[in-house]
């Protein structure tokens, strides 16, 4: 798919091909829907983030609660988006043992009482080794730190689902503007212009995300 076939697109079909691009949240790509034309790629990658970052901290929240668990209920129930199982199987997490998915269960369960939501990871990056250690890990983590992860796991599959939409080929992660990781976790965000919503965008529910209590 090319960037002049996006920018022709209207409201309905683009909302449909990007509205998972970020997890059950298809309010964001009708926000972005509203800044075309765009340049290429990055220029919509930019849009999409720039919307996340303008968020007030019960929007960040929700966008986070909207993940599923790894290995959780949604794969066992067959509840998963088409992208989060293609990306959870990837990473080999939907052939786990019966003693590696119940760790993996109690580890989630531990996460989310912790800081009231999912532990989100860009599983296509990982491998079904590396997820228990890296949730173990996150779990030591400051509130306001972590937080600033998640939103950056959920830039990393962002971007690799648009790459993956627009064909652009193996998709590489690299640090891009605005992406949050460990290692970035205790520096001090960016402020960034809120882009003006699509006029049918009027009640975003990801404004008034009530905030689950610890």
């Amino acid at each position: 798919m090319d960037m002049e076939k996006v920018n022709s697109m209207d409201f309905g079909e683009f909302v449909d091909v990007f509205g998972n691009v970020i997890e059950k949240c298809p309010l964001v790509a009708a926000a972005v829907w509203s800044q075309r034309p765009f340049s290429g790629l990055e220029d919509l990658e930019k849009h999409f983030f720039d919307f996340i970052d303008a968020l007030p901290r019960s929007g960040h929240e929700g966008i986070l609660r909207c993940h599923p668990d790894l290995a959780g209920r949604d794969l066992q129930q067959g509840t998963l988006t088409a992208e989060s199982l293609r990306e959870q199987s990837q990473a080999g997490l939907i052939s786990l043992d019966s003693d590696d998915r119940l760790r993996l269960q109690q580890l989630n369960a531990l996460y989310r009482k912790r800081f009231g939501f999912p532990f989100v990871l860009a599983a296509r990056l990982s491998d079904r080794a590396a997820v228990p250690r890296e949730l173990a890990r996150r779990l030591h983590c400051q509130p306001e730190s972590e937080l600033r992860t998640a939103l950056g796991e959920v830039k990393k599959i962002c971007h690799l689902r648009l790459a993956d939409l627009l064909g652009a080929g193996p998709a590489s992660v690299e640090p891009l503007r605005g992406w949050g990781s460990e290692r970035q976790q205790d520096a001090p965000q960016r402020g960034h212009p809120s882009p003006e919503p699509a006029p049918a965008w009027k009640d975003n529910p990801l404004t008034h995300t009530k905030q689950v209590e610890n």
